[in-house]
């Protein structure tokens, strides 16, 4: 078995991990700047996202913000953003994540990058889910003189919450993954943890308590989102 060097001086076998001191001073904190920035990516990206896609739904030929150059424009911005790699796109937004945030490491960095990567894949998400509403519910709120804010609003938002719910609990999931691979430009969270202490060390179990602590998170998510969906869906 492969060994390290402790600072004292002594050798410490590559899996062997002091619990009681990495729990509380790296394990725990890492968590805590995982769902940190999670939470904060979420709210960001989430109403970015949210005003994206219900305008690629909105501007559609026939729709009540009908306007073709735009909808064209976001289509195109949307498709070209969608498809880059996470890790490739840290990269690519290294300068841009330089001049906001002044930096292009840290947990402020990570969530720059979390946040510009999830509103494009959360703006796809709700039109997609925006396309499903029955056309005859719009036409109704439209024959009732209703305003398109109000039929945005209350008419729209509400038919697709369900689905909305489902897909928005998807990509907490894959800002998740986002924010593991952020370790990568020292990001913080469980991501750094698991690819400093675990990958770069050899050591398979910080490794593999990591992947328990991301398997059990994500778990407690997608249960909480099915349980929202379910709620709002038998209404």
């Amino acid at each position: 078995m492969s060994a390290l060097t402790t600072a004292n001086g002594t050798l410490l076998a590559a899996n062997d991990v002091d619990w009681d001191k990495f729990l509380p001073q790296k394990l725990f904190p890492a968590l805590f700047d995982t769902i940190y920035m999670v939470s904060i990516t979420m709210i960001i990206a989430g109403f970015v996202g949210l005003v994206i896609g219900a305008l690629l739904y909105t501007t559609r030929q026939g729709n009540i913000l009908a306007n073709r150059p735009i909808n064209i424009l976001l289509n195109v911005v949307v498709n070209i953003v969608r498809p880059i790699p996470f890790i490739v796109l840290l990269a690519a937004l290294g300068p841009l994540t330089s001049i906001v945030v002044g930096t292009r490491l840290g947990v402020n960095a990570a969530i720059f990058s979390m946040c510009f990567a999830a509103s494009f894949a959360i703006a796809r998400i709700v039109e997609q889910n925006m396309v499903s509403i029955d056309p005859g519910v719009i036409e109704a709120a439209r024959a009732m003189g209703a305003s398109k804010m109000r039929i945005l609003f209350t008419v729209m938002v509400p038919e697709a919450l369900g689905p909305l719910i489902l897909g928005y609990t998807f990509l907490v999931i894959g800002v998740v993954d986002m924010s593991a691979m952020a370790g990568y430009i020292g990001g913080g969270g469980l991501g750094k943890v698991a690819l400093v202490d675990g990958y770069q060390r050899f050591n398979d179990a910080i490794t593999w308590a990591v992947v328990a602590i991301i398997i059990i998170l994500v778990q407690l998510i997608q249960l909480v989102g099915n349980t929202l969906a379910r709620k709002v869906m038998r209404r």
